[in-house]
């Protein structure tokens, strides 16, 4: 007796530990910027985890304890969620039809941290699919990042709205004079608006105008819509001018994103 229950004492202790191993390798894997053999792996089965686990109709009214109002209130509420989800997929697919340049990857938003919600979000597209590093990630309603980690399953989408100082893309302002180029970098999350630093201060700008991506350094395409001018200020020092973008997008309700993968020749 005492022997079994010795065995059962040292069982629970080896599987606690794995536990607790395998949980510091996935948190490492989540947040290193580079992704070795057994961290890509982690990585890409905590997709197929998350995938499995995204059913969301089978324990719904099976739950023991709900009442037959508690469970309605549940039904309509994920029904009201598939609708906005459906919608959002309607216009991407529409979306499709219009990027001629690029063969478009259409991925599902598997998970963003609370912590740092307006950071980044992980798509369910990885390397099998073409994805690789950098390449922009969009919505019907514009852009909203890039590719910054890829693993074989899975990528991890950097939001425009994150407030890196090393988050930088170059945009173009269509101003009633002429082009003007600025760079995107933040994001007031209060206001819901994100930053251009660097405009001339003699860029001739209205309320309205619209900024998409500039194409400047071949890093990234040219025309990516990404919202309108919102707000105009100048630098104390009267040498530049800041301005505040509107974007289309609701970054609390991302469900479905395309990267866009340049064609091959």
């Amino acid at each position: 007796m005492y022997r079994k229950r010795k065995n059962r004492t040292k069982k629970i202790i080896w599987i606690g530990l794995s536990i607790f191993v395998l949980f510091f390798a996935l948190f490492y894997a989540l947040t290193s910027s580079h992704l070795s053999g057994l961290e890509m792996i982690l990585k890409d089965a905590t997709v197929v985890v998350q995938k499995i686990a995204m059913a969301p109709f089978t324990t719904l009214n099976g739950e023991k304890g709900k009442t037959m109002t508690e469970s309605y209130t549940i039904q309509k509420n994920v029904n009201v969620h598939l609708e906005e989800e459906i919608e959002e997929l309607k216009k991407l697919l529409e979306l499709n039809h219009t990027l001629t340049e690029y063969t478009p990857v259409n991925a599902m938003v598997l998970s963003r941290n609370r912590s740092y919600w307006f950071q980044n979000i992980t798509i369910d597209k990885g390397k099998k699919d073409g994805v690789q590093k950098d390449m922009l990630v969009i919505t019907s309603e514009g852009l909203i990042g890039k590719i910054a980690k890829v693993s074989y399953l899975s990528s991890e989408v950097s939001l425009i709205t994150m407030n890196d100082v090393n988050y930088k893309i170059s945009v173009s302002i269509a101003g009633t004079q002429g082009e003007s180029f600025a760079i995107l970098n933040g994001y007031d999350s209060e206001k819901g608006l994100l930053k251009l630093t660097g405009v001339d201060k003699n860029a001739s700008l209205e309320i309205g105008n619209v900024i998409t991506t500039s194409g400047l350094g071949g890093m990234y395409p040219k025309g990516i819509f990404i919202g309108t001018v919102e707000k105009i200020e100048e630098d104390k020092y009267g040498l530049s001018k800041t301005v505040y973008v509107k974007s289309k997008q609701d970054f609390n309700k991302i469900h479905y994103v395309t990267v866009l993968k340049e064609k091959t020749a």
